[in-house]
């Protein structure tokens, strides 16, 4: 967890206010249950974590079988879904991350129904968001000759590998994407 800086927690009480507005849209009801949602302190994780795109950190010593809202320490966003091109995915993180907050710990099938209740299209590019990051984090690029496929990788191939797509061996090229 880092703390956010002036800018990004202007961002992420916008995007609050929005998820909590889109539930009360959807039909969470309890509205007491939601207005605590909002005290719920919002920070962002590392520049180079690749692989979560956002994390409910509980209290330790919190019953897991019974978690509240109370339980809830921060939630943490990845800081690049503040940029204004990942907004639409922001909301759908943060509403991930909420329906964590009320109790719902794993990703279960009620879990699943309730994200299946937001409504806008961002909840469709976590893959995009996660290859993104890749991308920028990746020292080198293992590129297929034949189908041009590339591959992030933060070390290189040295002729080990193999294209998935088409079983070529991948060639090592510097990644000239600006790194975090």
């Amino acid at each position: 967890m880092a703390k956010p800086s002036n800018e990004q927690s202007i961002v992420l009480s916008q995007l609050q206010d929005e998820v909590l507005e889109q539930m009360k849209t959807i039909g969470f009801e309890n509205e007491s249950r939601l207005n605590s949602l909002n005290s719920i302190p919002l920070a962002v994780l590392r520049r180079n974590a690749t692989q979560r795109h956002g994390v409910t950190r509980f209290r330790r010593g919190a019953n897991a079988s019974e978690l509240k809202i109370e339980d809830v320490e921060t939630v943490d966003l990845h800081p690049m879904l503040l940029d204004p091109s990942w907004h639409d995915y922001a909301r759908f993180v943060l509403y991930h991350e909420y329906l964590h907050a009320l109790g719902n710990r794993f990703h279960d099938t009620t879990f699943r129904r309730l994200e299946q209740l937001w409504p806008h299209h961002g909840a469709n590019r976590g893959r995009e968001f996660t290859q993104f990051l890749r991308q920028r984090s990746a020292s080198w690029l293992w590129v297929c000759t034949t189908c041009d496929k590339k591959y992030p990788r933060k070390r290189r191939a040295n002729g080990r590998f193999r294209c998935r797509a088409c079983a070529t061996i991948l060639v090592d090229v510097m990644n000239t994407q600006e790194a975090n």
